[in-house]
């Protein structure tokens, strides 16, 4: 490997260079990232994890981004707080609870997930990224995107309550409500991926035909 990781079937094994791709050509199972540990060994060490910074990248030799990549969002590295009467009442000694309602920039775990994706997506040269979402992810993507200089759409249940996606709108993305639950919306978002060209799957197609009478 190039880098410390590549995509690997989790069914049937077969490896894939590191591209926009999420599932195997051979069985259509899930891809997922596979580590080069002894590659990455040479570079994650106590010393430089100390050396890193206050956030995830400090452990970026073990996070699927290139060896080049310069982190510009501030996730993770957020507090472990002691529980010791939950810890009581089921039995551990010494029970720590991981507290991101603090993380950076948007207050939920979906800040880590969201660095690395849209990173990924800088890599392979798109000027332009979204989701489908309830909520909490909507508002990471309008975040890190807005830092990173892409343009968002974020697909959304109409239903859905105003509060929840306000950080959404406030980043400056592209709201699009879609008149049905989030399966719904999740199978319209790969349908547009899919006319773009950055989507393997099939959606249905009545959601293709929707969204082309839409103008999505």
């Amino acid at each position: 490997m190039t880098t410390a990781y590549a995509l690997r079937c989790r069914e049937c094994g077969k490896t894939f260079e590191v591209q926009p791709r999420s599932y195997c050509d051979e069985c259509f199972s899930p891809l997922e990232v596979a580590f080069d540990l002894e590659y990455a060994r040479t570079r994650f060490t106590r010393e430089k994890v100390s050396q890193g910074p206050a956030n995830m990248w400090r452990y970026r030799a073990l996070l699927p981004v290139g060896d080049d990549y310069v982190p510009r969002t501030p996730a993770g590295f957020t507090p472990l707080v002691e529980a010791p009467l939950l810890g009581g009442h089921i039995g551990a000694n010494n029970l720590y609870i991981k507290n991101d309602a603090v993380c950076m920039p948007t207050l939920s775990f979906k800040d880590r997930v969201v660095a690395v994706a849209l990173a990924n997506a800088q890599a392979f040269g798109f000027d332009t990224v979204g989701c489908s979402s309830t909520g909490n992810l909507a508002n990471a993507v309008a975040a890190h995107a807005a830092r990173l200089g892409l343009k968002t759409f974020i697909l959304v249940p109409a239903d859905l309550e105003p509060a929840k996606i306000l950080n959404t709108q406030v980043y400056g993305a592209t709201l699009v409500r879609v008149d049905g639950n989030y399966d719904h919306v999740a199978e319209l978002a790969d349908c547009r991926a899919l006319q773009l060209g950055l989507c393997e799957r099939e959606p249905a197609a009545v959601l293709c035909r929707g969204l082309e009478d839409g103008g999505l």
